[in-house]
This record gives structure tokens, C-alpha cells and sequence, in this order.
């Protein structure tokens, strides 16, 4: 029997907030490295504007999530002039 899941989140998480704030921490990662890729930024130049250090523009890019908590990715889009905008909806 197969199950299907919404996300790879929700197959590998433990709980459902797990999943949750793995998806969140996610889609800001993304959209960061989105930013990053678009404005042609060296790790240098990605550290200075996002106020960090280039090592943790490298876990950045290379994806790794766990280093990376929803504050310091929010932190992160602001400092870059970027604004987050937070929809809610009902667990299906």
C-alpha cells in the first residue's frame, strides 16, 4: 500500500509542525537564493547585503536548512529589502 503525501516534508518529518516549519524554512531558502542567482551576487557580495558572513551564504546555497532558523531566514529577506508576506490556512 503507497501512501501519498502533499510534500517530501510530510513524508520524512516526524509531526506535522516539523513538516510545517520545514516547508516555511524552505520556501524562504529558495527565495533567498532565488535573490542571490537574480541580482548575479558573488558569496561575498550576497554576505555584506544580507549582514552575515559568506560561510553561511555557502550553507545557503548549498541548501543546508537545518543551519537556518525561520528568524534568521526573515532576518536575511529584510536586511536585502525584501518583504514576507504569511498566508493561513486550514490543514487539509
Amino acid at each position: 500500500m503507497s501512501q501519498h503525501f502533499e510534500s517530501v516534508w510530510d513524508a520524512i518529518e516526524d509531526t506535522p509542525a516539523q513538516a510545517e516549519n520545514m516547508k516555511v524554512r524552505s520556501a524562504l531558502m529558495i527565495e533567498l537564493k532565488k535573490h542571490v542567482e537574480t541580482e548575479g551576487l558573488s558569496q561575498t557580495q550576497a554576505a555584506k547585503l544580507f549582514g552575515v558572513t559568506q560561510p553561511r551564504i555557502s550553507d545557503l546555497l548549498r541548501g543546508k536548512i537545518n543551519l537556518f532558523s525561520i528568524d534568521m531566514l526573515i532576518n536575511m529577506l529584510a536586511t536585502a529589502g525584501m518583504h514576507v508576506e504569511l498566508r493561513i490556512a486550514e490543514a487539509a
